[in-house]
C-alpha cells in the first residue's frame, strides 16, 4: 500500500533529524567527551527498529553524506552502517505483547526473550561490522592508498596486534572487535529503546 503525502513528509523529517542526531552524538562523545567509541549509528538503529529497512538505510546514507560534503571526501564506512541496518531488519525482535494483568512469570519470560534476541543481534552486529570495517580499512590502505587523515579509535589496539606479527587484515578486524564489543551494545540496546518512542510517529506500513 502506497504511503500518502503526509506520511512521506513525516518519515522524511524523521530520517533527516535522525541523521543530524547521529552527527551531533558523534561530535559530543568523540570531540568533546573524548570517548574512544563509534556510537554514530544509534539513531540509525532506532529508525531501522521503528520504521524498517528503507528509512534505516536513508538515515545511514544521510549520516555519512553530510560529513562527506564537509570534509570533501567519500567515506566507505557507510557500508558498515547499511550492513547494520540490514542485520537489524533481519533479526530485530518483536516488542513483547503483554499487559499489566498478565502473570508475573509471563512478563519476566517476555522480557527475558526480548533481551536474549537483542543480545544475539548485538553479537552478530559487533562481529559483522568489525569484519566489514576491517576489510574496508585494509582495502583502502593497501589497494586504494586512502590512508586515514585522523587518529582512529582502533589505532590504539593495532599497535599491540602488529607486534604479534599478525597479517594486516587480521589486525584491522581484531582491533575493531575490541571497540565494537562496547559501542555496538550501546547502539543496539540504545537504538531499540529510542525506537519505542519513534514507533508512535513512524508510518505503520513501512515497518
Amino acid at each position: 500500500m502506497a504511503l500518502d503525502r503526509s506520511k512521506v513528509i513525516k518519515l522524511t523529517i524523521l530520517c533527516i533529524l535522525a541523521a543530524l542526531m547521529n552527527i551531533f552524538t558523534t561530535i559530543i562523545f568523540r570531540d568533546y567527551l573524548g570517548l574512544p567509541l563509534y556510537i554514530d549509528t544509534v539513531f540509525t538503529a532506532a529508525v531501522a527498529f521503528a520504521a524498517g529497512l528503507i528509512p534505516g538505510i536513508a538515515v545511514a546514507v544521510l549520516g555519512w553524506f553530510i560529513p562527506c560534503l564537509y570534509y570533501n571526501h567519500f567515506n566507505f564506512y557507510v557500508f558498515c552502517s547499511i550492513a547494520e541496518v540490514l542485520l537489524i531488519c533481519a533479526l530485530k525482535p518483536a516488542a513483547p505483547e503483554i499487559s499489566r494483568f498478565d502473570p508475573k512469570e509471563k512478563i519476566i519470560a517476555s522480557y527475558t526473550g526480548l533481551a536474549a534476541k537483542l543480545i544475539l543481534l548485538y553479537v552478530v552486529c559487533a562481529v559483522s561490522i568489525s569484519v566489514l570495517g576491517g576489510i574496508i580499512n585494509y582495502v583502502s590502505d593497501v589497494f586504494l592508498e586512502m590512508h586515514l587523515r585522523y587518529y582512529s579509535v582502533e589505532d590504539t589496539f593495532k599497535l599491540g596486534l602488529m607486534m604479534s606479527n599478525l597479517p594486516a587484515l587480521a589486525v584491522n578486524i581484531l582491533s575493531r572487535i575490541q571497540v565494537n564489543i562496547v559501542d555496538r551494545f550501546i547502539v543496539i540496546f540504545g537504538g531499540y529503546f529510542i525506537s519505542r518512542g519513534l514507533i508512535k510517529i513512524a508510518p505503520r506500513n513501512v515497518r
